[in-house]
């Protein structure tokens, strides 16, 4: 089902607006000396700086380059109603009304390269806020403990208690690197290595470290 068109006052007026202030700028242009095409193209000049200055005030925000040249337009048009209007004798026009007319192609040329190819300022605060990811956050490694600062601070550990007979078989090999890691131990701490160290330290299950332990008494 298609909308129903409904008239909008607004719209109305825009386009009466509109075509009022592109017959007066066609107007004065003609009684300018401009005949034919040249004489309708002045209207759609200005107009187009009009909508390019104003273009660029919403979306780039107020600058002084975009109020200028809106400025310009707007004075064009607004003159060019008031000039219609019995102001000016548009049979005999000043010198100065052809001046501005047959400068007006030059000048329109110059603000619209202006507003389109000059880029927007940017500010500190129209800037995104940098975001940092938690994954991408480089941590500083801490340094590794003293072995004496953790032989005077760390409490002695439990004695290690008599194991019970081994219930698997530690390979040899297994009880070398063990015997190097309590003597280790030993020599760092000068206490005897307990069960649950000797099986961190070795990554081992519960049974071995207690068949491993049983060799090294």
């Amino acid at each position: 089902m298609n909308p129903k068109i409904r008239p909008d006052a607004v719209l109305i007026q825009a386009v009466i607006a509109g075509a009022l202030s592109f017959a007066h700028l066609h107007d004065l242009a003609y009684a300018a000396g401009q005949t034919g095409w040249k004489a309708w193209a002045y209207p759609i000049s200005v107009d187009l700086l009009l909508v390019a200055a104003w273009r660029r005030l919403r979306n780039d925000g107020p600058s002084r380059l975009a109020w200028c040249w809106f400025l310009i337009a707007l004075v064009a048009s607004l003159g060019a109603n008031v000039a219609t209007a019995g102001f000016l004798d548009l049979a005999h026009p000043p010198a100065w009304l052809r001046f501005g007319v047959a400068g007006w192609p030059a000048l329109a040329f110059l603000g619209g390269t202006l507003l389109t190819h000059t880029p927007a300022r940017t500010t500190s605060t129209d800037r995104a806020p940098e975001v940092t990811s938690s994954a991408t956050v480089t941590r500083t490694p801490e340094p590794a403990p003293d072995p004496e600062q953790i032989a005077v601070s760390a409490p002695a550990p439990a004695a290690l208690p008599e194991p019970p007979a081994p219930a698997v078989e530690a390979p040899p090999a297994l009880v070398a690197h063990a015997r190097k890691v309590a003597d280790d131990h030993r020599a760092q701490t000068g206490q005897r290595i307990d069960i649950d160290t000797l099986r961190t330290r070795l990554n081992v299950p519960p049974a071995m470290a207690d068949a491993i332990a049983a060799q090294l008494t």
